[in-house]
């Protein structure tokens, strides 16, 4: 494995935490309403567990109302029972085959609290990113230890990686400042 080799992995894998943390803020609601909330519900489709947005179409109706529209009628009463069930604390209201999902705006208490478990997800992010960091370092020293290459190469690829890492530790901070603003907008 060449020092390349080693920067590169390490940078993949410090992109795939950004992209993870993207995806794990994306489903923290912030009192506005958006069809992300919804994605990991799953309804009893034929008795087989299936997410929402595969039985019914998801929109937006208005900032703080969803709109599920199933395509088969006979899901309205599923699906309505498996967002009533869910842990999101949403109370859906049916109005012929289109089901309305108001989502209540959040309390001072509770975006605090929110804005809690969002920087804690960032902690866990940079924590993984500076994981990344080590197990990179790890290598390039064995690889030192085994004359793969030189310790100017060594030297200079920990380099690399540590303005790697301070690169998407930033990244981290800055997603978390705009979600906790996002949070904290009423």
């Amino acid at each position: 494995m060449a020092v390349a080799e080693v920067k590169k992995n390490a940078e993949q894998k410090m992109h795939k935490s950004i992209e993870t943390l993207k995806a794990d803020l994306a489903k923290v609601r912030t009192g506005r309403a958006h069809t992300g909330i919804l994605d990991h519900v799953l309804v009893d489709y034929y008795g087989t567990p299936t997410h929402i947005n595969q039985v019914a179409n998801v929109t937006l109706i208005d900032a703080r109302t969803i709109g599920v529209q199933p395509w088969e009628k006979k899901m309205v009463a599923v699906i309505d029972k498996a967002i009533r069930e869910s842990d999101l604390g949403l109370n859906p209201s049916t109005q012929g085959d289109l089901i309305r999902v108001p989502t209540p705006p959040l309390t001072e208490e509770r975006r605090k609290e929110i804005v809690k478990v969002v920087k804690g997800e960032g902690e866990d992010s940079k924590v993984a990113i500076r994981n990344i960091r080590r197990d990179a370092n790890e290598a390039l020293k064995k690889m030192l230890k085994d004359k793969e290459c030189s310790e100017d190469d060594e030297r200079r690829a920990q380099e690399d990686v540590q303005k790697l890492t301070d690169k998407y530790v930033a990244e981290v901070d800055k997603l978390i400042s705009e979600k906790e603003k996002e949070l904290l907008t009423v």
